[in-house]
């Protein structure tokens, strides 16, 4: 909490408290000059410093008195940089620093800034904006434009350097953290080596206290160079994530490194001195570094971004793989597609058929939810083993393999002809998808409650028929809402698609099982081969398949419970249900509820497809840190594309641009997985 607030003049401040020596220690004058200054013009302020010589030497005694033996080493190697190894502790943490500030010494920096009226963030961009003239005759009258060369000074810029350094070699020096760049192994490790240079800069700094570094020194060019080795250690460990695989806390183990790393050498350019104009440029800079670093020392936002862009990353990059068989570019290949979606379609309209008589089954919200998750789980299981497509499973897909093509270094061009062309492929193969799962569906769900009919001599969705229609109707539903839902399911499936890919790669799944000795007894090595190669190709998606039915299929009984209205719609699924409702009706239905009701089946998939795309579009962008403001000028191109080559959007037309466009994915996804 701020000790005080005042609105009254810089001019009262500084005559109330310096007309007099003042020896206190009491942070409350510099507070209310601080709150002071904010409204005032600082040239004015300058001008009466200069014209009251005795109020300027007091204040500056005072200034000296109240930062004399304040260590300030807790700002260069804490504020700003991850304490813990892990993301959830680190969130915990600054959530709870946020609520509750931590309790901090009284004979340190830190302590000042917390207590006084000064904000970090915003207050130090009122002295960054301020003319660099004023903020130099302001250090050289309160005589503080040369303490960066003061013994104390430097021994604590070498003190935080050294923590740095030590922090940083543990860290680095940990089995999965040399697994990422083995390229290391046989060369002399830089961290070492940084941190035995700065420990002998201290040692030298000990003997000889006016030491003072220059640019041409060769301890200094050695300390630059071991930094950028630590620094080039950790861009490569990053890129062989996608070789490796990364965890969370690796990826927050490389993170700190990095930190800590630039963290070593903006403290070591500070005592570069090599001319006399650099003691007051790095004096100003100490002071600007501190503010800085505090500003940013809880923000929970930069943690969020810093620590997921990775993974995203990584989980994209999977997705993306996949993704590239579900885009289309020849006829054979567009009827390929059809007949998978079809098959696809003939599973969900059975399980369509199977839902509804699980709601005849008498027992508990969570009995039914187990049945409809199931139902789903084992159904989507089957499409995706089978070889088949659910055509709301593309978005998620297609949308990295997309961002993934744009990504790529030379591929944002401001003629986006090519892509276009490419979009228009993938939109196509969406729509014959969606065309292929509708169409079965929907005959298949009638054929099988018809045969039930015959069967049992009795109309299984006579009861259900009102409620099936219903839920078809925008107007007395929430047939969008849920369809959004459904939407942001398969995102989430995506995600699990993906990081089950990563994880497998991390812990070399497939090496254990094709390594493992009771397995290769029990069944041969080859056995073990083959389970290993099965287990890389579908067991990322037999889970995301799975967790995507329970989550579809649990979200109406656990509504249910929560006494909230939630549920899915899913496009195939309400072209399934359409056909048992018009069924149960014995097909006598008013034009209104069989129009509204077809037209919303199509509406349910156009939403299913937004959100799952958008939010993977989204997901994809923010790993490769595009630029949307390019990305926006390609979108007008491919709209640009659809006004002069529609039909290229729904059926397979012939293009000089399909080679150009087959070479632009092959490049930049040279490893397709099979299609499922």
């Amino acid at each position: 909490m701020k000790l005080f607030n005042s609105s009254t003049s810089f001019e009262s401040v500084l005559k109330k408290y310096f007309s007099f020596k003042n020896q206190t220690h009491s942070l409350e004058p510099f507070s209310e000059f601080l709150e002071s200054v904010k409204s005032a013009d600082f040239t004015d302020v300058l001008n009466f410093l200069r014209n009251n010589s005795q109020v300027a030497e007091n204040f500056r005694k005072y200034i000296h008195n109240i930062f004399r033996d304040k260590t300030f080493n807790l700002s260069l190697t804490e504020a700003n940089i991850l304490s813990e190894n892990a993301f959830v502790p680190e969130l915990k943490k600054r959530v709870l620093n946020k609520i509750l500030p931590p309790v901090v010494n009284e004979q340190t920096i830190w302590y000042m800034i917390d207590n006084v009226s000064f904000t970090p963030k915003k207050d130090l961009k009122f002295l960054q904006n301020l003319p660099e003239n004023e903020i130099d005759e302001l250090f050289i009258i309160l005589g503080i434009s040369d303490f960066i060369v003061r013994p104390e000074v430097k021994k604590e810029l070498l003190f935080s350097m050294n923590i740095l350094s030590w922090r940083v070699t543990g860290s680095a020096m940990e089995v999965e953290v040399v697994r990422m760049a083995p390229q290391y192994r046989n060369f002399d490790n830089p961290f070492l080596a940084l941190q035995n240079e700065l420990e002998e800069l201290a040692e030298e700094f000990e003997k000889n206290p006016g030491l003072q570094l220059h640019s041409k020194d060769s301890r200094y060019k050695q300390i630059k160079i071991y930094i950028e080795q630590c620094l080039e250690f950790v861009n490569i460990s990053f890129k062989n994530s996608s070789k490796y695989g990364i965890s969370g806390k690796i990826n927050q183990s490389l993170l700190k490194i990095r930190q800590q790393v630039q963290r070593i050498y903006e403290t070591v350019q500070l005592l570069v001195i090599d001319e006399e104009r650099d003691i007051l440029i790095n004096s100003k800079q100490l002071v600007f570094n501190i503010l800085s670093y505090k500003s940013h020392r809880n923000n929970i936002s930069e943690l969020i971004n810093d620590s997921t862009r990775l993974i995203s990353h990584l989980i994209t990059n999977h997705t993306a793989e996949t993704g590239a068989h579900y885009i289309t570019s020849t006829r054979k290949e567009y009827m390929t597609m059809f007949y998978k979606a079809s098959g696809g379609g003939i599973i969900v309209g059975a399980l369509c058929v199977l839902k509804m008589l699980y709601g005849y089954v008498p027992g508990s919200d969570f009995s039914h939810a187990f049945l409809y998750s199931m139902n789903y789980a084992m159904g989507f299981v089957m499409i995706y083993l089978m070889g088949f497509t659910l055509a709301t499973k593309q978005p998620a897909m297609t949308a990295a393999t997309m961002t993934k093509v744009l990504s790529e270094e030379g591929n944002i061009k401001s003629d986006s002809k090519e892509f276009a062309h490419l979009v228009s492929k993938l939109f196509r193969s969406q729509f014959i998808a969606f065309v292929g799962n509708v169409l079965l569906s929907f005959p298949i769900a009638l054929i099988i409650i018809y045969g039930l009919d015959v069967f049992f001599s009795q109309n299984l969705a006579v009861e259900r028929s009102d409620k099936l229609l219903k839920d078809l109707d925008p107007f007395k539903s929430k047939a969008i809402l849920h369809a959004c839902i459904a939407g942001f399911y398969l995102f989430i499936s995506g995600i699990i698609s993906g990081n089950i890919g990563n994880n497998s790669v991390f812990y070399q799944i497939p090496e254990r099982i094709s390594k493992n000795l009771s397995i290769r007894r029990l069944f041969g090595k080859n056995f073990a081969k083959a389970l290993s190669k099965y287990y890389a190709k579908n067991w990322p998606g037999i889970v995301s398949n799975f967790w995507f039915g329970v989550f579809l299929g649990a979200t109406a009984p656990v509504g249910l419970f929560l006494g909230l209205d939630l549920d899915i719609r899913h496009i195939t699924f309400a072209a399934g249900n359409f056909a048992l409702g018009l069924y149960g009706k014995d097909f006598t239905v008013d034009s209104y509820t069989f129009w509204i009701s077809l037209i919303t089946v199509f509406l349910i998939g156009f939403f299913n497809f937004a959100v799952s795309f958008s939010l993977s579009m989204f997901l994809a962008f923010r790993s490769r840190k595009l630029n949307f403001g390019q990305v926006s000028e390609i979108y007008k191109g491919i709209f640009k594309y659809f006004l002069k080559n529609p039909l290229r959007f729904f059926i397979p037309l012939r293009s000089g641009l399909d080679k150009k466009t087959d070479d632009l994915m092959n490049s930049t996804i040279p490893t397709k997985s099979e299609d499922h």
